[in-house]
């Protein structure tokens, strides 16, 4: 039977790998979950996995540094957040990566090219040491950067999900709540407009109006109005926002 160890520091996150690890591969056996790279040495020693999921970014250990000590033991899946900096460094090696929070259709590709690769004994040559170098570099530059939001946790009927920021198309507060749109539905959460603006990249993200932040990339049309203000339109949808005259600023040369 084929085993495997999930280390990643985030609870929900290793839920769902091995929730949809047990749908898309049944046969596979995960002998056990590790929070960060000692405890993932730790149980790789005891259980010896055949295949190993790692965070890269973990505390104290991280990924890079257990993918070192494992020294081509087993098959080795890197899970990250930061895609932009890291997936890159990928491309050198016979590496497989999975981006947070993890699609299944990309995760159903990993398991078809493990179950590949389990046929074969483990290459020495397949670029790890090159693909770790440059993965280090990619995320020391990555660590200058200020560490905007990756996702947003919110509860659609009885399940937790984990929606991706570049899929948020806006942003609207409700009373006590933040209404969360995107592109698969929408969600109410707990936590603030103000404070959500805060973390939020504001390349991607704007302030509209003091109860509504924008998308850029899901702005379709800008009509302006009367005394200083705006319509916004979502691209392929009938949604309407609306930009006050403190924040107009943003779309003068839209």
């Amino acid at each position: 039977m084929t085993t495997a160890l999930i280390a990643d520091d985030e609870p929900l996150l290793r839920e769902r790998l091995r929730s949809h690890l047990a749908t898309l591969w049944p046969q596979l056996r995960v002998i056990g979950d590790a929070r960060n790279g000692t405890e993932a040495l730790e149980l790789f020693e005891l259980h010896q996995p055949d295949i190993v999921f790692l965070d890269i970014r973990m505390p104290g250990m991280d990924g890079i540094a257990t993918a070192r000590a494992l020294a081509r033991r087993a098959h080795l899946v890197f899970v990250t957040a930061y895609d932009q900096y890291a997936l890159q460094a990928f491309e050198q090696g016979a590496i497989d990566y999975l981006v947070k929070p993890v699609d299944p259709l990309r995760l159903a590709d990993t398991v078809q090219r493990l179950q590949e690769r389990l046929a074969s004994p483990l290459a020495a040559g397949n670029g790890l040491d090159a693909v770790l170098d440059q993965l280090a570099s990619r995320l020391s530059q990555r660590a200058a950067l200020p560490a905007w939001l990756q996702w947003i946790k919110a509860s659609v009927g009885s399940s937790v999900r984990l929606i991706p920021v570049e899929q948020v198309r806006y942003l609207r507060a409700e009373e006590k709540y933040t209404l969360v749109a995107w592109e698969e539905g929408e969600a109410l959460i707990r936590t603030s407009i103000k404070e959500l603006g805060e973390q939020l990249d504001p390349g991607r993200f704007v302030q509209t109006h003091r109860s509504v932040i924008v998308n850029l990339a899901y702005v379709g049309a800008v009509t302006r109005g009367v005394n200083e203000t705006a319509q916004l339109q979502l691209r392929g949808s009938s949604v309407t926002l609306p930009v006050s005259r403190s924040y107009l600023h943003h779309f003068r040369q839209m």
